[in-house]
């Protein structure tokens, strides 16, 4: 009997398997770190976008816009997209005229331009230039209320007051139109202002008795 060893024989292998081709140990490491580098590259990508965009809004196109408010000429340097409710809260602190919907449907925020009503939510500060405005803050004559104003408090027209400032503007707006041949006409008139405390009736009431006087 011969007594030579025999070396053993080499496991198999796949017929299609070469030494080069990644084992799945090696596949799974390399996946991995593609991934992290990824993950990776896309926070710094998304902190460069968030960066770019920062600097483009500090970049964005301003302008330089003279208007009279209260009687009072203010010259300032806006964002051409600044609204004039946002000039006149931001800006000159005048905050009698409220931001409610910010879309110029509630009517809260209604001051007088050159006399005319206007929504100072969707109004552009940039386009008033020359412009005479007219808030809350500067309707009355020093301690002598404007006749809306009193004739608001003798009516008791407001609950919660949020509105008021706008319905005033508004009801003087439309008597100097003329609208206010009846309460019909003044309800049609005035249908832009809402009062969610429900003092419509008496906020006729106050903008007729001013009327007639």
């Amino acid at each position: 009997m011969s007594t030579e060893a025999v070396s053993p024989a080499p496991p198999p292998t796949e017929p299609d398997e070469s030494p080069s081709a990644p084992t799945r140990r090696t596949f799974i490491a390399t996946t991995t770190a593609v991934g992290g580098v990824a993950v990776a590259g896309g926070v710094i990508g998304g902190s460069v976008l968030v960066g770019s965009e920062e600097a483009a809004a500090a970049a964005a196109p301003a302008s330089r816009v003279s208007l009279t408010v209260n009687g009072t000429r203010r010259t300032m340097t806006v964002d051409n997209r600044t609204s004039l409710l946002d000039l006149l809260r931001e800006h000159l602190d005048l905050t009698g005229a409220k931001k409610g919907c910010n879309a110029g449907a509630c009517g809260a925020c209604t001051v007088l331009v050159d006399g005319q009503r206007h929504n100072a939510c969707l109004t552009l500060a940039v386009r008033l230039e020359g412009a005479e405005v007219t808030t809350i803050e500067g309707l009355a004559d020093g301690e002598q209320l404007h006749p809306l104003q009193q004739a608001f408090i003798d009516e008791d027209a407001f609950q919660c007051g949020y509105c008021t400032p706008g319905q005033i503007l508004s009801g003087v707006g439309c008597i100097k139109e003329g609208h206010t041949g009846s309460p019909e006409e003044i309800r049609e008139w005035m249908s832009g202002n809402i009062c969610r405390c429900g003092c419509y009736v008496k906020i006729v009431r106050a903008v007729e008795q001013t009327a007639g006087k």
